[in-house]
This record gives C-alpha cells, sequence and structure tokens, in this order.
C-alpha cells in the first residue's frame, strides 16, 4: 500500500475532474457542440439568464437528449461503485464484485422475461406500461439476491462463503435461462435481448431518472452512516463483534443496499461490468482502507469512468454507438489484469 493522497486535493481533483466529463458527455456526440455554447443552453434550462440567440438546436439536443443521459450516467456509475465498496467490505476482498451476490444475473433474467413474454402481459396500467422492462429487472435482482441470502442463512448466522456459492449457482442458473429464453425469442426480440445485456444508456430519460435518483439518495445516504462497522470489519467478524458492532444486521444491510443500488443501476441502463469492481480497488490504493474516504471517492470515480465510457461508446464508431458494457469490459478487464499482475510482483 502506497502512502495515501491528502482527502482535500484529491476531492478537488475528482470533483473537477467530473464536472470536465459531464461538460464533454453534454457537448460531443454525434452532432458535436462547442463548448461554449453547450453551457450557455445548459445554465439556460437551468433558469440562468444568458443569450439564447442561435441556440435553439443546442438547446434542444442538450436539452433533450445529452442532459439525461448524462444524469444517468453519473448515477448508475456511482450506484455500481458504491455497491462495489460495500461488497469487498462484506467479502473483506479488494477483487470482489456485486454480482457476486446474483443481484447482476437476477436483474437481467427478470429483464428477459420482460422483453421476451412482455408482449403476452395484458391489464397493465398505462403509468406501468413504459417501465415494465425496468421493473421486472429491479424485481428480478432483489428475488435472486433474496435467495442467495437464504441460502447462505443457517443457525441464525450468515455464512458469507455460502452466499459466495450460492450466488455463482444462481448465477450459472440465471444464464441458462437467458440463453433459453434467446433460443425460442424471434428475431426482433433477440435483438432487443442482445442490445439490453451489452448494457446502454440510449434509453435515458426524466422519468426514469427519478426512481434511479430516489434509490441513488438512499444508497449514498445509508453507507456513510456505516463507515465506523465498515472500517471494524476490515479486521474480521469477530473483531468487529469485539469492538460492539452487530455483523449479522450489518450483512443483511449491506446486501439489501447493494441488491436495491445495482437492481437500480441494471434496470436503468443494463448489464455493465468491471464499475463496482475497478473503481473501488483503485481508489483503495490511492486514498487507502478506510471507508471515510473510499465511499465518496468511490462515488465520483465511478461516475467519472462511465461518462468516459458512454463517450468513448458514441464517438469510436459514430453516428453508430457501441454498447456501453462492451466499452467497459475493453476498458476494465486488460485494467483488472494489470492489477492482478501487479499484485503479484
Amino acid at each position: 500500500m502506497t502512502r495515501p493522497v491528502p482527502a482535500r486535493p484529491l476531492f478537488l481533483g475528482l470533483c473537477a475532474a467530473l464536472l470536465l466529463v459531464f461538460w464533454l458527455a453534454l457537448a460531443l456526440g454525434s452532432v458535436s457542440l462547442p463548448l461554449g455554447d453547450t453551457l450557455r443552453a445548459l445554465l439556460h434550462l437551468s433558469g440562468v439568464p444568458v443569450k439564447v440567440e442561435g441556440l435553439e438546436q443546442a438547446e434542444l439536443i442538450v436539452g433533450q437528449l445529452r442532459l439525461p443521459r448524462a444524469l444517468m450516467g453519473l448515477l448508475v456509475g456511482a450506484l455500481l461503485a458504491l455497491c462495489g465498496v460495500a461488497m469487498q467490505g462484506l467479502f473483506r476482498n479488494p477483487l470482489a464484485d456485486p454480482g457476486l451476490i446474483g443481484v447482476s444475473s437476477g436483474a437481467a433474467l427478470g429483464a428477459a422475461l420482460a422483453i421476451v413474454f412482455g408482449a403476452a402481459i395484458g391489464g397493465l396500467p398505462a403509468v406501468l406500461a413504459p417501465y415494465l422492462l425496468s421493473l421486472c429487472a429491479f424485481l428480478g435482482g432483489l428475488v435472486v439476491t433474496w435467495l442467495v441470502y437464504r441460502l447462505g442463512r443457517r443457525d441464525g448466522q450468515t455464512s458469507v462463503a455460502t452466499m459466495l456459492l450460492a450466488g455463482i449457482a444462481l448465477t450459472a442458473l440465471a444464464s441458462a435461462l437467458i440463453g433459453l429464453f434467446s433460443y425460442l425469442a424471434d428475431d426482433a426480440t433477440l435483438r432487443s435481448l442482445t442490445f439490453w445485456n451489452l448494457g446502454s444508456l440510449n434509453g435515458a430519460s426524466y422519468p426514469r431518472l427519478w426512481p434511479l435518483l430516489l434509490v441513488g439518495m438512499l444508497v449514498a445516504a445509508w453507507l456513510p452512516r456505516r463507515v465506523d462497522a465498515l472500517n471494524a470489519l476490515l479486521l474480521g467478524e469477530s473483531e468487529a463483534r469485539h469492538l460492539g458492532f452487530d455483523v449479522e444486521r450489518l450483512k443483511v444491510e449491506l446486501i439489501f443496499c447493494t441488491a436495491l443500488g445495482v437492481g437500480a443501476a441494471v434496470a436503468a441502463a443494463g448489464m455493465i461490468g468491471f464499475i463496482g469492481l475497478v473503481v473501488p480497488h483503485l481508489l483503495r490504493l490511492v486514498v487507502g482502507p478506510d471507508h471515510r474516504r473510499l465511499l465518496p471517492a468511490s462515488m465520483l470515480g465511478g461516475a467519472i469512468l462511465l461518462l468516459l465510457a458512454d463517450l468513448l461508446a458514441r464517438l469510436a464508431l459514430a453516428p453508430a454507438e457501441l454498447p456501453i458494457g462492451i466499452v467497459m469490459a475493453l476498458i476494465g478487464a486488460p485494467f483488472f489484469l494489470y492489477l492482478l499482475l501487479r499484485s503479484r510482483l
């Protein structure tokens, strides 16, 4: 472990990087806008009196297309990174990932059910119909996580090792069922299912932001209240108990928090990997293991990384758009291998 970077310059740098990447996400795309026009359009949309002559196109692109997309990328990246910190604290392993408890695979299975059989579901209220896929994905993640938790419980105790094995088994089962649905689906449904599983922010809209924002606020407000318990858990479960923390309750809260956050993120943007693994691991090397700094740093780092990946997805083959899950895999997998090799040296 290298010496941690001082908190003030670190957070100032992360905040500045997030603002810059957010600005670029609003300006760049298949139709790129001048940075000045983008800023003026954003200020006008925020109610600041600025000159708007000649900004009609910029205001339309920023307000209707890129602003909700950038906000969704910010929220999804922050949520996935926060949940990654929670899982790495629960498993006491810096290489742990939120997908270990099955929430991502459960959300993917719920989405597959909605895509393949959604047309056969009738009688939904008009207000719920546009959210069928997201709702099924969210519920699928919660159900599979609950099953993993129940399988890990024995004699009033929660076994982290049993939960890990149950998560692997249920992830494999969910993947098999998704493969079965893909085999049974027609061409149009198969295309929709494939693109959803690859992840994208293309479906961002203001109505879809509100549930994600609510979940993000809950997770971001709750996890910092448990930083002392998370720090104590790094010493081991018995040591944390001797320090006066209710370890079993902490496990339940971390599992529920991860299921809520990852389920909402996957329901909004599809399957996006490596953020919950790479971002906390990298920032732990920079800020140290103290969760009082690791949690907010990871939240900012996750938002920055996902916005950068979305920029690459939009610009690499413009005007076509790469699925963001592919971009994250191309970024995350080599970096993860580098971390593994570095730890062996």
